[in-house]
């Protein structure tokens, strides 16, 4: 019998295209992109080449994008590292019910390090309730992470609404679109969000790669420590050829 694979949603095959680009990476342009001799410096040209195309594809600054292994670990540095960098300002996080887990749990490690967590509830199509997240932003408010298109139901949400009633009150807005990327356009700029997270797995890419969009100037916290990668922001050599598929 043929089987039908109708799963994109969870992840998608490597396509040819993704994988021609990708096999040099690893036995002809192989180097560590952070050694400064001459094979490190040709990876290093490829990692570049790739932020470029993603930076372009959502219509950021190439210094505004952080590599990560995943739309899990975006959202945990994304939550986390913002709430712990900013909270001499306040305590206090918005996000929705109905979020991915790596969202969820994040707010819930967050929960018992102090922070307080306001769940949003969502209408029957799975929108969240704008006059609930006005009522709920306070003084000590200092993020509000929405997703961009729920991983389930596939309901859009209203991204700018949500962004510029954050921002009248000088709050971060982060926005989980791993399930949006490739769906339909995604502009941070016209969007107007603070963070934003993305991985290669749903647009044919491989698995266990992803991106952290910030935005320039926004402080956050180091979720991996280690060495000087990632300008400092994330340690850990760097996932070369998944880095080149994404791209």
């Amino acid at each position: 019998m043929k089987r039908i694979y109708l799963d994109n949603a969870a992840t998608t095959a490597v396509s040819n295209e993704v994988l021609t680009e990708m096999l040099p990476a690893f036995n002809e342009t192989f180097g560590n992109p952070n050694s400064l001799h001459s094979f490190g410096r040709d990876s290093l040209n490829l990692v570049d080449k790739a932020r470029d195309r993603i930076a372009e594809g959502i219509n950021a600054d190439r210094g505004e994008i952080y590599f990560t292994s995943g739309g899990t670990e975006a959202n945990n540095w994304a939550i986390i590292g913002l709430a712990l960098a900013n909270k001499a300002k306040g305590n206090h996080i918005i996000t929705s019910q109905i979020e991915h887990h790596s969202v969820l749990e994040s707010c819930k490690k967050l929960e018992k390090m102090g922070f307080e967590v306001t769940y949003l509830p969502v209408d029957e199509t799975g929108l969240v309730d704008i006059a609930e997240l006005i009522h709920c932003m306070n003084q000590k408010t200092i993020l509000v992470s929405v997703m961009a298109a729920n991983n389930e139901i596939g309901t859009i949400q209203n991204l700018k609404t949500i962004s510029k009633l954050a921002h009248e009150k000088d709050i971060l807005f982060h926005t989980d679109a791993v399930q949006a990327l490739g769906g339909f356009k995604i502009d941070v700029k016209d969007l107007d969000v603070d963070a934003m997270s993305i991985s290669g797995h749903k647009i044919h890419a491989p698995k266990g790669i992803g991106a952290l969009y910030l935005r320039k100037g926004v402080k956050i916290d180091n979720l991996i420590v280690g060495g000087n990668q990632e300008k400092g922001k994330r340690g850990g050599t760097l996932n070369l050829a998944s880095i080149v598929g994404f791209g």
